[in-house]
């Protein structure tokens, strides 16, 4: 079988796609936590995702990618069977939440897919986690039967109510937290404002926060310095020293600013982009 070709391609939520790519090499040294950067073609930008599951056996590795901009567009259009140009990895660092026994995994509409391979892993190492996933509507839940399976206790929260409580996860979270709940840590992923809120939440309680940065990035190698983010005052590189870190130290407003500086850009490529298709 030809590498980097889509074994299977399936729809989890709106605009959402769950891609199982064959690239043996990366599956065979890939853990929780780590990332690969993939480019759909040789004219395309390289762009960075979290895998979200791997079978050293099969020699897949699957990605959770939302259909939002330029290139995810792009990789939407391509069909099972057919093969990625590029698909380099593994990258970053690998989840360790070793030094904690009782954990609160907090995922925020496709960091859900971040935080689903976490819980299996500690189901299987005896220690099973408390899990919040929130979506804005129940169009875009993910996962919400597997996490029911590998986790001690699993809530459910949308924008709108349409499924789970109505609210956002910082409500449970709070609410958590509030009745004397104790966690050893917090893992959050999802996008920055909600990130930087439950770092808000759990600082109040004084609860260790780890979040993943899913930065720009170009190489992966922490030579082009797009990924950069000030952790403690210190530059730090999302690509090699994360991409998770201490959520407390992290400066949301700096990474939110430079996540924002391609938009104009990448809305012209949008539009183009929708035309030819």
């Amino acid at each position: 079988m030809e590498k980097y070709c889509v074994i299977s391609k399936r729809n989890l939520a709106e605009r959402v796609n769950e891609y199982v790519i064959y690239a043996p090499d990366v599956a065979r040294h890939c853990l929780a936590g780590q990332f690969v950067i993939l480019r759909v073609d040789e004219d395309g930008e390289r762009v960075p995702f979290t895998i979200c599951d791997y079978s050293r056996e099969k020699g897949t590795v699957s990605l959770l990618v939302q259909e939002v901009g330029y290139t995810t567009m792009k990789l939407a259009a391509v069909k099972e069977g057919e093969c990625l140009c590029d698909f380099v990895g593994p990258l970053g660092n690998p989840t360790d939440l070793s030094a904690f026994k009782r954990i609160l995994l907090v995922g925020g509409g496709i960091g859900s897919a971040v935080i689903y391979p976490q819980a299996k892993q500690l189901f299987g190492e005896g220690k099973p986690a408390d899990v919040v996933i929130g979506a804005r509507n129940v169009s875009l839940v993910l996962f919400e039967e597997d996490f029911k399976r590998w986790c001690a206790n699993f809530h459910l929260i949308t924008d709108d109510g349409s499924s789970g409580r109505k609210g956002f996860v910082t409500d449970v979270v709070r609410d958590l937290l509030a009745s004397g709940e104790h966690y050893d840590a917090v893992f959050a992923v999802g996008p920055l404002g909600m990130m930087r809120a439950v770092c808000d939440v759990t600082a109040q309680y004084g609860v260790k926060t780890v979040v993943s940065m899913n930065s720009l990035m170009v190489d992966g190698t922490g030579m082009c310095g797009c990924c950069r983010l000030t952790v403690g005052g210190v530059t730090k590189y999302a690509c090699i020293d994360g991409p998770e870190f201490d959520g407390h130290e992290v400066d949301f407003d700096e990474a939110m600013a430079r996540s924002k500086m391609y938009k104009e850009i990448e809305d012209e490529h949008t539009c183009r982009l929708r035309r030819s298709l």
